[in-house]
């Protein structure tokens, strides 16, 4: 399995086909922080009503594995990934919660080892030139960009599709729903990565009806 291939849910099949890619799922990947597991399930219900099938959830708090496990167990028709993957422990434990991609703010030799053992595809971080070369002669051509707007924005982006046109990336950090067309008309960009569509006092207030509606914004984003 390539790094790209996204391998079929089980028992039920997800909205990606076995096969494709994590950076054509959607073109807005939420970026998901969830403190409660109990709002796991709602919340990856109304991101995918709203057409936004693949879900990162953010090893950042307690709650995380554990909401990647009810998400992955109860909303078949999501593409549950596991994000903040920085050890080959966190690699681990998210694959065997039922993660079926993998996302990490940066890489090591070890970490990128762990992640191709995984079975599972993966977007390792990068925000340099230098760092793209050597994912490129390790194989790996689909990456995380991030911190995107940090890290010098669409315009990075846009100089390295000349002489990198072989990678391909998902851009994440500070992208809005206004920023999101500039970096989606690149060449070299599948999808972005936000969270505006999970604001904190929308899953707060479990307002999952307003999360559809953001998330069908940033689903409308690839017409």
């Amino acid at each position: 399995m390539t790094s790209s291939a996204v391998p079929p849910a089980a028992p039920s099949p997800a909205s990606a086909p076995s096969g494709g890619s994590v950076l054509d799922l959607a073109p807005v990947v939420p970026v998901v922080v969830l403190h409660d597991v109990a709002d796991a399930v709602p919340l990856a219900r109304a991101l995918v009503t709203g057409g936004l099938p693949a879900i990162e959830v953010t090893l950042r708090t307690p709650a995380a594995l554990a909401s990647i496990r009810a998400m992955a167990a109860e909303v078949p028709d999501a593409v549950v990934g596991a994000g903040t993957v920085i050890s080959p422990e966190h690699v681990r434990d998210t694959v065997d919660a039922g993660a079926r991609f993998l996302v990490s703010p940066g890489w090591t030799d070890a970490l990128l080892e762990a992640m191709k053992a995984s079975g599972v595809p993966f977007l390792p971080g990068v925000s340099t030139t230098s760092e793209v070369v050597a994912l490129l002669e390790r194989g790996v051509h689909e990456m995380k960009f991030f911190p995107a707007e940090a890290a010098g924005g669409t315009a990075y982006l846009k100089a390295l599709s000349a002489p990198l046109p072989q990678a391909r990336f998902c851009p994440t950090g500070g992208i809005s729903l206004a920023s999101a067309p500039s970096y989606l008309a690149l060449p070299n960009v599948g999808c972005v990565g936000g969270s505006w569509m999970v604001p904190g006092d929308a899953v707060a207030a479990k307002d999952w009806d307003r999360v559809a509606r953001l998330a069908a914004e940033a689903s409308a984003l690839a017409g």
